[in-house]
């Protein structure tokens, strides 16, 4: 089985899907580090990308994780964490 992590490109299309982009933000710069309020993202908008990833990965995830996820850098890892742990199964 091929290995599946979730990439920032990843994310990006689901931070679109759930929640559009502000104006004025350019999803293509250098945003790992970003915090999500800086990029023009709330919490409710990531537990949409949380629930959208779920869905289409086939993971659960942990929401605590989630809301504590304050950057994309942080969020690839929370969702990388079950895929990894999946795929060791």
């Amino acid at each position: 089985m091929a290995s599946k992590s979730f990439t920032l490109d990843d994310l990006k299309r689901i931070l679109l899907e759930a929640a559009g982009v502000a104006e004025g933000i350019d999803l293509d710069g250098d945003i790992l580090d970003t915090e999500f309020d800086v990029l023009g993202y709330e919490s409710l908008a990531l537990l949409e990308a949380g629930s959208l990833i779920e869905r289409e990965y086939g993971i659960s995830l942990d929401e605590e994780a989630v809301n504590d996820a304050h950057t994309p850098r942080a969020f690839i890892e929370v969702v990388n964490q079950p895929l990894t742990t999946d795929q060791a199964a």
